[in-house]
């Protein structure tokens, strides 16, 4: 995943965004990621996603494709609803 894809793709908030977020506020849990463009407070895919971040393991997320696709079937699966003013789940 590339600094500029979004990791929460409910309210579009990107890699860097975060990345910057949690290096400037220096959060003391991941759920205080929420502070950052209400990332995690939509579908909820990007929580698992949000704590790797929070913990420093970026590195260890799967491509912008992949991410995408897997949320769709996450939202498809009725795991999760996105608010309306997100864009539809896609295929990547």
């Amino acid at each position: 995943m590339n600094l500029d894809d979004p990791v929460c793709l409910c309210f579009r908030v990107t890699k860097r965004k975060l990345v910057n977020f949690v290096r400037r506020e220096l959060p003391k849990v991941p759920s205080q990621l929420s502070a950052c463009g209400g990332a995690g407070t939509g579908c909820g895919w990007c929580v698992p996603f949000l704590v790797k971040l929070f913990h420093q393991h970026a590195d260890e997320l799967p491509t912008a494709a992949e991410y995408a696709a897997a949320r769709a079937e996450y939202i498809r699966a009725g795991k999760g609803t996105p608010p309306e003013s997100a864009p539809p789940p896609t295929e990547g």
